[in-house]
């Protein structure tokens, strides 16, 4: 399966099974997508009157020798390993722990009800916490690294539980022979340097929560009094970036329907002095006033470009940033088995609510239909276990034919199941946007290897 596609005055034809990316001229890129349909004496006399004959015959010529050394128009090897990556033995091995169902701010596209999750506002315990670092542990098998997301409503709202159940972490780690990645995630309105101080020593991430330009930051994240958040968290966040010297965080935020020229944003934001920026389309029920719909993506894919655009001008230069949707890995990338099956939700990666409840993630909690088992129980419900773990691109048959499967592997469970009421669907506008993105990514890549 060959995609080829024209981006930013790059011709690029991407090789699917093989992964190969190749950066081509006029007339390979039209001799690509006739090759496969055509003889070599058809090709030549369906071009003959746009290029000259040498080059014809040479571009030809260039991509037999690609399609020799299985790099152009190569075979899926893939599908066949699925049953293998389906009865490997279960690991967990990242939790995100809602260390506080409830929140100080009133985000209008909030998922999470203002951090309640739809149901009671509570904190996670350090005993419920403890539970679940030991469930993590005892469930990891012979992995070493383990992750734990501090997550919310807003974490810092609970920070004492959340030191406390670091500490025991590390006094784990010792015990067991692993390593936790503690990672924070934050509205930020609460950052105070002690918090900077510990998350600097403590966690390998954190996410920094900010939508961009003022204007757009406090129309969708205010506090419930309608004031706006921009003014208060900015200035901690750059001293919070900086403290980390421009590494491990990001700053995250979402755009919507209200605000479709989200490269201003993203700009806004690189020009106050963040590398690490990741702002992505807001997930939501059509009949939300904020919610991307059909119509919306032609502008939206128009802004991709834009943005890659800039950032391709921006590299090598002071101004140069990392856009998370925008990074790719040609060379390495994920392991075969995570391309296949994604991010790992309902059997790698659990979400761990106040009271110990055990969901296949945070976007799920709440639906009580996929309500696991708990902490102190483990995994009771076994059957749904088994439905995630044989999710994956080829249980999507919108997957099979599509350029991005072994990118995006196979997307988001929780917005497929949110939208189609089946984690094996997909959710298109999702999809287009994932599309769009890797297309994009890979131009990048092309400009900076022109750098080099």
């Amino acid at each position: 399966m060959v995609h080829q596609y024209r981006n930013n005055g790059y011709n690029i034809v991407l090789d699917v099974n093989s992964g190969a990316v190749h950066v081509v001229d006029e007339v390979v890129y039209e001799a690509v997508a006739l090759y496969e349909k055509h003889e070599k004496e058809e090709i030549a006399a369906i071009l003959s009157g746009k290029y000259p004959p040498r080059e014809i015959e040479e571009a030809i010529e260039e991509i037999g020798q690609l399609k020799k050394e299985g790099l152009l128009f190569t075979e899926d090897e893939y599908e066949d390993y699925i049953s293998v990556v389906t009865k490997r033995p279960t690991v967990v091995k990242a939790l995100c722990l809602h260390i506080s169902h409830d929140c100080n701010l009133a985000c209008r596209y909030c998922f999470a009800g203002e951090g309640e999750y739809h149901g009671e506002r509570a904190f996670m315990s350090f005993e419920v916490g403890k539970a679940a670092l030991d469930f993590l542990i005892a469930n990891s098998g012979n992995r070493r690294n383990l992750e734990v997301d501090f997550f919310g409503g807003e974490p810092l709202m609970n920070f004492e539980v959340v030191k406390q159940l670091v500490a025991y972490g590390r006094e784990q780690e010792r015990l067991h022979g692993k390593r936790f990645r503690f990672t924070l995630t934050t509205n930020g309105t609460l950052i105070t340097d002690e918090v900077m101080e510990f998350a600097n020593r403590e966690m390998d991430n954190v996410v920094l929560s900010i939508d961009g330009r003022k204007e757009v930051n406090d129309r969708m994240r205010p506090f419930p009094n309608g004031n706006g958040s921009y003014d208060i968290i900015v200035p901690k966040f750059i001293r919070f970036a900086d403290s980390r010297n421009q590494e491990k965080y990001y700053v995250r935020g979402t755009f919507t329907h209200n605000n479709l020229d989200f490269a201003e944003d993203v700009l806004h934001l690189a020009d106050l002095g963040f590398q690490q920026i990741s702002v992505e389309p807001v997930v939501a029920a059509p009949e939300d006033p904020y919610a991307i719909r059909d119509e919306d993506l032609e502008q939206i894919f128009a802004e991709y470009d834009k943005l890659a655009a800039e950032m391709a001008k921006r590299i090598n230069t002071e101004k140069a940033f990392h856009f998370f949707h925008f990074m790719i890995d040609l060379e390495g990338g994920p392991c075969v088995a995570k391309r296949l099956s994604g991010c790992g939700s309902g059997t790698e990666y659990l979400a761990v609510t106040p009271w110990g409840d055990l969901y296949p993630c945070h976007q799920f909690v709440g639906k009580e239909q996929f309500k696991m088992g708990t902490v102190f129980t483990g995994v009771e419900n076994t059957p749904l276990q088994s439905e995630f773990k044989t999710c994956n691109v080829y249980s999507k048959e919108k997957c099979r034919e599509c350029f991005a499967r072994f990118y995006c592997s196979g997307g988001c469970a929780a917005n497929s199941y949110n939208f189609n009421k089946d984690i094996n669907s997909v959710y298109e506008i999702g999809c287009e946007l994932q599309k769009k993105r890797i297309e994009c990514a890979i131009m990048l890549k092309a400009a900076q290897m022109e750098t080099l």
